[in-house]
């Protein structure tokens, strides 16, 4: 049976709020490899469960979920994402030094997008299709203060959350490339990977250098990553979404490799 994750929702971390918290990491990658994948969905031999290390993520005062499952979409399995007004999670939690393995490849397709999303309000925050990276706390990353709020969030919950997060999405409009903070929170970064209609129902292959981005987005390198989500929501819209996501992998630089 899928091990399923309850939280509470843009109460007290926001974001959906705590998905970025509850991807802490638990397993841990190879280094002595040129490549880690993350979401090997497209070796999934049965479709009626979801991909080993991937488990659902529900949100507390959101009863509608998002419905995540393997499918074969043209001879090629992949995770289906179906959203209804809803809002849940898929989450791997894995530990990936993202200086080993700077570069983060993966495929999407999406069937539509929101007339309503907006990536700088928080009525506007879903997305047809995003995918998180989550980055260990550290606490000499921290000042005083937050580092108490970050004991008290421990102390509630068992385990520390993310510092900070990468979430690269597919939105309803904005520039490519746009980086800016989430409406609830700025220690989630909002990349604009894919903006608008023009690729709908078109698989897209994406690659992006997570070390670089982090730097861009937060001005230090990255921590230590603690976890992968992928997540179609439409809680805050009311509006609907299929989308579509392929195997996700981290490699080294080529010029890195061994």
């Amino acid at each position: 049976m899928d091990k399923v994750q309850r939280i509470p929702t843009k109460i007290f971390f926001p974001l959906h709020g705590l998905l970025i918290f509850l991807l802490s990491s638990l397993l841990y990658a190879e280094e002595s490899i040129d490549s880690i994948a993350v979401g090997h969905f497209s070796g999934a031999k049965d479709l009626n469960r979801l991909p080993d290390g991937w488990d659902p993520l529900y949100f507390q005062n959101i009863p509608v979920h998002t419905d995540y499952k393997l499918v074969d979409d043209n001879g090629l399995i992949v995770i289906q994402a179906v959203s209804k007004a809803s809002s849940s999670g898929l989450t791997r939690k894995i530990t990936v030094n993202p200086l080993e393995y700077p570069i983060l490849s993966w495929s999407w397709k999406v069937g539509g997008i929101y007339e309503k999303g907006d990536v700088t309000r928080k009525e506007g925050d879903d997305y047809p299709a995003r995918l998180y990276i989550t980055f260990s706390y550290d606490p000499a990353r921290v000042g005083l203060w937050e580092r108490a709020r970050f004991e008290t969030i421990k102390l509630f919950y068992g385990e520390y959350p993310p510092i900070n997060a990468l979430n690269y999405i597919w939105t309803s409009n904005g520039p490519s490339g746009l980086i800016t903070p989430n409406p609830y929170t700025d220690r989630v970064k909002m990349i604009v990977i894919e903006s608008g209609a023009e690729k709908l129902n078109q698989w897209v292959f994406e690659q992006r250098d997570i070390a670089a981005d982090y730097r861009k987005a937060f001005g230090q390198d990255p921590p230590a990553i603690s976890g992968v989500a992928v997540m179609t929501d439409s809680d805050n819209t009311g509006e609907s979404a299929t989308a579509w996501y392929g195997d996700i992998v981290f490699t080294r630089r080529r010029d890195a490799a061994r």
